[in-house]
């Protein structure tokens, strides 16, 4: 008899202990509607309940996480509206908070009963909340791209698309692949790339590059990302999926360039280049880069002074190839330099010294404006302190020199 009596006490106390918490989830929802709702409070009522096995599996425990959250968030929003100033960071944070507590209460609701029947009691409630939030979920995350808070803004994209996908919502207004839909995408993949996960910004940008929005922005940061990783065969395929769609973008095929010149694979660089030329003549880039190839791949500096040649005729002031093409005189008067001094007879020498100042005096005017026109660059004072030396110039070696010290 004792027996019986003690396992009755213990029924009663766990009866007791599971009433108290389905008591709790009930007072925080009913905290969290008042006028003068205590937030802090009716988390902490339901915090116990979504932890206490009795109530860990009940699908109003976690719908209520989610109304609590969702009443906070639409609190501070009202502010908003009546023109007053919310807390920001409370209300995307509740905002951020509300669906992974409400996805759960779904999951929970959509299970048969012991006579195998489903009979929903808060899903109708759930897409009410989410549906109604959806499209601040894009204001969460630009709140938080602007406080460069990247992780936030990430997983507010994130959840913007996530609803978007959700099951419940098929064929729902609220799932449509709109222009928002869209412009997300590219916000989430450029979010991603700010969190320091290769990974995950590589993931969502091949995400994103599929739906069209600011897409060759999306190839480009997707390129950034393989080339952080040094992945040069993503690379190579991300440049040449973007110079298909995008064939007038000179990103694309100029990195494409760099790829087969790092990969001394100089005669397909030089193919795309002439390819490239032949639909932009006028390109004076083009004709700078492939003189590059020329000079530095195939080592045609005959080439490579045409090609720098015709982009500074496009392009008088083109700094690029102002200094390529006076390189290419420099590095020639150097090498006869050089040449010079491994001589014996004076009259060769001299010769050879004469082709090598004639040479210099060719490369001067190309770094002097080159110099004139990014006076900082120092590689360009440099290549004129030599060449000033190697012709005597006393009075413009020591000014040169004066600016290199500085």
């Amino acid at each position: 008899m004792k027996r019986v009596l003690l396992l009755s006490i213990a029924l009663c106390v766990a009866a007791t202990g599971a009433f108290a918490q389905k008591k709790a989830v009930s007072q925080a929802q009913s905290i969290a509607k008042g006028n003068n709702a205590d937030f802090a409070e009716a988390r902490t009522l339901v915090k116990g309940a979504l932890q206490d096995p009795e109530t860990k599996d009940d699908a109003k425990t976690w719908y209520v996480a989610g109304y609590v959250e969702d009443q906070q968030f639409s609190a501070e929003r009202m502010k908003e509206l009546l023109g007053q100033q919310p807390n920001q960071p409370v209300m995307y944070q509740a905002l951020l908070n509300i669906l992974p507590y409400l996805e759960k209460a779904y999951e929970l609701d959509q299970l048969p009963d012991a006579k195998g029947k489903v009979k929903p009691k808060f899903t109708k409630d759930i897409k009410g909340i989410l549906s109604a939030n959806h499209v601040y979920y894009i204001n969460a995350g630009a709140f938080y791209f602007d406080e460069r808070d990247y992780k936030n803004a990430s997983e507010a994209f994130e959840q913007y698309l996530k609803i978007s996908d959700l099951p419940m919502f098929a064929g729902e207004q609220v799932a449509a692949r709109d222009s928002n839909y869209m412009t997300v995408q590219f916000y989430a993949g450029v979010a991603a790339t700010q969190l320091g996960d290769r990974q995950k910004a590589i993931a969502t940008l091949n995400r994103a590059k599929e739906y069209g929005y600011r897409q060759s922005d999306t190839y480009q940061y997707l390129y950034y990302e393989y080339q952080e990783l040094r992945d040069t065969a993503n690379m190579e395929m991300v440049a040449k999926e973007g110079l298909a769609i995008f064939p007038q973008e000179p990103f694309f095929i100029l990195n494409l360039i760099n790829i087969y010149i790092y990969t001394n694979r100089n005669e397909e660089a030089i193919d795309y280049l002439t390819k490239a030329i032949a639909a932009e003549p006028n390109n004076a880039q083009y004709y700078d880069v492939l003189g590059s190839v020329y000079e530095s791949g195939l080592k045609d500096f005959d080439n490579a002074e045409k090609n720098y040649a015709k982009a500074l005729e496009l392009d008088p002031d083109y700094v690029d190839a102002l200094s390529n093409l006076g390189r290419v005189y420099y590095n020639q008067a150097i090498s006869a330099q050089g040449d010079a001094n491994m001589l014996s007879d004076n009259k060769l020498y001299q010769e050879e010294i004469a082709k090598a100042k004639a040479l210099f005096e060719k490369a001067r005017p190309y770094f002097e404006k080159a110099h004139q026109l990014k006076p900082e660059q120092r590689e360009y004072m440099v290549a004129l302190r030599g060449i000033y030396y190697n012709l005597s110039m006393g009075k413009e070696f020591e000014e040169i020199e004066a600016k290199m010290n500085n």
